[in-house]
Order: C-alpha cells, then sequence, then structure tokens
C-alpha cells in the first residue's frame, strides 16, 4: 500500500520545527530518520514515533495503541501520533525529539 502523498508532505511540514530527518520508503510505509537511526514512520495512513518503556504511557494515556506485528502477535515500538499533537508543530517536535532519543538508547 502506498503512503498518501497529501499526508506525507502535511506531516513533514508538521516536523518543520524539529532537527532536520530523511525520509526512506519501506515496507509499504515511509520512515523518518536522523543520523541514520529510525525514529518515526507512517504506515496505515498514520504517524507513529518510536517508544520505550518511559514513555509509551502518555501515548496510551491518549488512547493509542502499538503498531501490530502483521502476524498479530505482539506490539512494535511504535505509537499512533495522538491527533492533537500532531495538529500542534511545537509539541510534535518534542514528541518526535523525545523518540529519536529513545531510538538511540535502544540502538545502544
Amino acid at each position: 500500500m502506498a503512503v498518501n502523498e497529501d499526508y506525507l508532505t502535511f506531516v513533514q511540514d508538521q516536523l518543520s520545527e524539529t532537527d532536520d530527518f530523511d525520509t526512506k520508503k519501506m515496507f509499504g510505509g515511509i520512515g523518518f530518520f536522523r543520523d541514520g537511526i529510525m525514529f518515526g514512520m507512517i504506515g496505515g495512513g498514520v504517524l507513529r514515533l518510536r517508544v520505550n518503556d518511559n514513555t509509551k504511557s502518555k501515548y496510551e494515556s491518549a488512547g493509542m495503541e502499538p503498531l501490530k506485528s502483521k502476524s498479530g502477535k505482539g506490539g512494535m515500538p511504535y505509537y499512533e501520533v495522538p491527533q492533537g499533537v500532531l495538529e500542534d508543530k511545537k509539541e510534535l517536535a518534542n514528541w518526535a525529539n523525545e523518540a529519536f532519543q529513545v531510538a538511540v538508547e535502544a540502538k545502544k
């Protein structure tokens, strides 16, 4: 399934207040990378950011769920971004920067 180009453009614009990042097509979606480390993705028509045990609670408290593997077993460490955060560039930048730090830590 191809990513909706209008949605991709919207997300890239909303992320304009965060540090520079690159995008890469992958698995029918788009990965968001900084310094070669993936911190977010668009898949299934939604933006998701990388989480860990310390950060996922704020996503869960907003009713967001993890990305499920194709087998349906277990979640992956990417949660959908709440709509209110997605619409607020400064808040989204904070969440994206945090997701990048989570990704960096996971890589260690």
